[in-house]
């Protein structure tokens, strides 16, 4: 571009004619050369020409360089998430923790030989899909060698497998880049674990440049899938030093739990529904639960704990699917722009779970 050319011409002993220029007064040709760049850089920033990252994330990024990737990602979905439906709530769960640490960057899949990486933390010990998602590198890289992103893959796999299995649709621009830091404390700071209050649950979510509103749609994606009986045994247990159940637990829900599925405090294993007779769907009666007391974290009861966090759960219980599908696109979306590299930011791994790849 020519203003580049220009500042580059500043720093040349041999300048092309058009932009040779007298040095006036009584300044150094050095200083001169400095006021120019200084000027240069001032007026590309006025200009615009300093965009933040997330903003040249665009849809179709790959329609040149891979015009197939998408419909790679889709249909390798289609082939195989009708015979794991229960893969979906996985996928957008590791979407959801890898854009909390570094932002949205693949870091999540990296291996470490140390068990120092973001994978080895409390929060993804139990995160499911790291192969699904390295299978789908695999036949990218055969289409088009270091050319789609890890990070870009998580993001399209997490929606493509929700629609799947008859969620919402969302708008994923791509152009993401990877990063090649995965780090265990990283993780286990950031990601906001089940038991968190709201006060927590407020800061981590302000952190990533998410208010209420998202927190609020976001914890909608507990509508689907499965936990275990770890992430919730202390509301049973071991609540406080004076309480050992939790009073914000229904306790018809909690005695139900004690009889059939989480039968002791050290039960590390067994399976529960986030959304018990409607994990597959992804719909409303999660809030449903939620408000009858029976969300199962204490992440989930904390969002009653707030006026407004209440309000947004009821209007939500009170309005259309369509409504909560349109608001949940639009936090999904903008989760996905968390602090990306794009650009010279950032690399392309081959590999998705090798760092140096």
């Amino acid at each position: 571009p020519p203003l580049l050319l220009y500042i580059l011409s500043l720093f040349s002993d041999t300048k092309p004619k058009s932009i040779q220029k007298q040095d006036r007064g009584s300044y150094s040709t050095k200083t001169m050369k400095l006021l120019h760049v200084m000027a240069a850089f001032a007026a590309m920033f006025l200009m615009g020409m300093f965009v933040s990252s997330d903003a040249q994330l665009q849809m179709n990024f790959y329609a040149k360089s891979c015009p197939k990737a998408e419909k790679i990602i889709s249909d390798h979905i289609e082939k195989h998430i009708h015979n794991g439906p229960s893969l979906a709530a996985p996928l957008i769960r590791m979407h959801f923790h890898d854009c909390f640490v570094r932002g949205c960057d693949g870091s999540v899949l990296i291996n470490s030989t140390s068990g120092n990486a973001e994978k080895d933390a409390p929060p993804n010990l139990t995160l499911r899909g790291f192969g699904f998602v390295e299978r789908i590198k695999t036949i990218l890289e055969a289409e088009c060698p270091k050319t789609v992103s890890c990070a870009d893959i998580i993001a399209l796999t997490a929606r493509d497998a929700v629609v799947a299995t008859g969620g919402p649709w969302w708008s994923v621009p791509t152009g993401r880049r990877d990063g090649r830091i995965s780090n265990l404390t990283e993780a286990s700071n950031n990601i906001p674990p089940p038991t968190s209050n709201f006060t927590t649950l407020q800061r981590l979510f302000a952190n990533q440049g998410l208010n209420l509103k998202d927190l609020v749609l976001l914890s909608g994606a507990h509508t689907i899938g499965v936990s275990h009986c770890s992430s919730m045994n202390t509301r049973l247990y071991n609540f406080s030093t004076t309480v050992k159940q939790d009073p914000a637990l229904d306790s018809e829900y909690a005695a139900n739990l004690k009889a059939n599925k989480c039968k002791s405090l050290n039960d590390n294993t067994t399976i529960l529904e986030m959304d018990p007779g409607s994990r597959k769907s992804f719909d409303l009666s999660y809030y449903r639960l939620v408000l009858k007391r029976r969300g199962l974290f204490q992440s989930d009861s904390a969002l009653t704990t707030n006026s407004a966090t209440l309000k947004m759960i009821n209007d939500l219980v009170n309005g259309s699917e369509e409504k909560f599908y349109k608001a949940f696109a639009k936090s999904m979306e903008k989760m996905g722009r968390v602090k990306v590299k794009t650009g010279s930011a950032g690399v392309i791994r081959t590999v998705c779970s090798v760092a140096g790849s």
